[in-house]
């Protein structure tokens, strides 16, 4: 009886197995090695990539076809109390074309404003959008009876997205931080009234505008 050979396998050395991306130890090793690069938590499967669609984006190619509204808070002298300034303006030309100072947001105030304004810069119906955030005055019935009255159509920003209103956002930073701004806040509604009418006045008559070639409105 024939004695039977050993047959041998070609064995690849370790070297050459790490070249291929293979690796040798025990499953203890394993172990240690992903506990300490912290990757022994569970794995869930990927969800796909939600696309989402881009807004649609607002543009204006002349005055009187795109405006944007927002409301502030100007601070009182009474700790707690603010007076409320409403706000308007022309997207294309930076013109405020409005604005009012209340001691409260109400969505009939606001419907107010925009029927002055519509009827100072004779709007025709259907000629305006009006951009602003989801605010109770923005949306509330009155405001959204009135707009749908004067024919003006109304849009909002995307929920969550707290830039969506770039234009009134920075309209206040430059009013809040003009030097003239009251460091001990507003004696009463009748000085809050007379200092914004002054910056309006220096913003649409004097201010030189960077987004419009360094022009006033």
């Amino acid at each position: 009886m024939s004695r039977r050979m050993p047959i041998y396998r070609r064995v690849k050395s370790v070297p050459k197995l790490a070249d291929e991306g293979r690796y040798l130890a025990s499953e203890s090793t394993f172990y240690r090695v992903l506990k300490a690069e912290k990757q022994l938590q569970h794995r869930q499967k990927s969800k796909p990539v939600r696309q989402v669609k881009k807004p649609r984006a607002l543009t204006a190619t002349g005055a009187n076809q795109l405006y944007c509204w927002d409301i502030t808070y100007l601070p009182t002298q009474v700790l707690g109390l603010f007076f409320y300034l409403y706000l308007v303006m022309d997207i294309y030309s930076r013109k405020i074309v409005g604005w009012q100072i209340y001691e409260r947001e109400s969505s009939a105030l606001a419907a107010d404003l925009m029927t002055d304004i519509c009827q100072r810069e004779s709007v025709k119906p259907n000629q305006v959008i009006l951009h602003s955030d989801n605010g109770s005055p923005m949306k509330g019935a009155t405001m959204q009876a009135t707009l749908q009255a004067l024919g003006v159509v109304p849009s909002f920003s995307r929920l969550s997205v707290s830039n969506d209103n770039p234009y009134s956002e920075s309209l206040f930073r430059t009013l809040k931080y003009r030097p003239e701004y009251p460091e001990n806040a507003f004696g009463d509604l009748s000085a809050a009234r007379i200092w914004v009418k002054g910056f309006v006045g220096w913003y649409n008559d004097e201010h030189l505008h960077s987004s419009i070639k360094f022009i006033t409105p």
